[in-house]
């Protein structure tokens, strides 16, 4: 399909209720056709993989369209200039977590991204260094523990950011990597029981928040299962 022919699509299965529906979760309906994630999705995999209609796509600027971009583009031909380039855009979190989530993620490239981003003073492209690191644990199987616990310094000190979405995302990495075994759990419980004990507010947020997921009973029996299984 060509960029025309992917906004028509768009513009007619678009509907006033999903762009209100967005406005509620505070993302953008000004620039929306109000067409819902799973119809993109479906969409996405009939369309295949094309790297220029993403390019195009996302220049657009329609929410859907660049939503569409991230589904649609081949991950092995994303360079971190791209990267950098799309995150300068990025303006909400359905943006940003699709973006690092469906595609950055995938490419080996997005670790130094998101050590890079890590440290940016946009609050977006903060978030999506966050959104980088909770994706990796799906997407990377072949990354070493030492890997991940290389990411937790960034995820303190990211933690005493106090705009709403960082947070949110620095909790969701720190979370996903203390979800992944239990060499990574010890370590991200730790972690999350030190900023829990912060003075300041939001680095005790997100130690809470990680806090009661990471060292509850669901998550310890399922590492524990699946350290007793590795040992047969």
């Amino acid at each position: 399909m060509t960029q025309a022919e992917v906004l028509a699509w768009l513009k007619r299965n678009g509907t006033q209720r999903t762009v209100d529906g967005m406005a509620r979760y505070g993302l953008p309906s000004d620039r929306a056709f109000g067409v819902t994630v799973a119809a993109m999705r479906a969409q996405a995999k009939k369309i295949g993989k094309d790297h220029a209609l993403a390019a195009a796509l996302w220049k657009s600027g329609w929410y859907e369209a660049r939503m569409m971009a991230s589904l649609v583009d081949d991950p092995a031909l994303v360079t971190a200039r791209q990267m950098d380039a799309w995150a300068k855009d990025f303006e909400d979190w359905g943006i940003c977590d699709t973006a690092c989530f469906h595609l950055f993620s995938r490419n080996p490239l997005a670790w130094g991204v998101a050590r890079r981003w890590a440290k940016s003073p946009r609050e977006f492209v903060k978030r999506g260094a966050f959104a980088l690191m909770a994706s990796f644990v799906l997407r990377d199987k072949a990354a070493p523990d030492a890997q991940f616990l290389a990411l937790l310094p960034l995820i303190e000190k990211g933690a005493a950011d106090e705009r709403n979405l960082v947070k949110k995302g620095v909790s969701w990495a720190l979370r996903s990597i203390g979800k992944k075994n239990k060499t990574l759990n010890t370590a991200a419980v730790a972690l999350s029981r030190r900023l829990a004990a912060a003075d300041n507010a939001a680095p005790r947020w997100v130690g809470k928040d990680a806090l009661r997921e990471l060292a509850g009973a669901a998550v310890q029996a399922r590492l524990s299962a699946s350290a007793k299984r590795r040992a047969r």
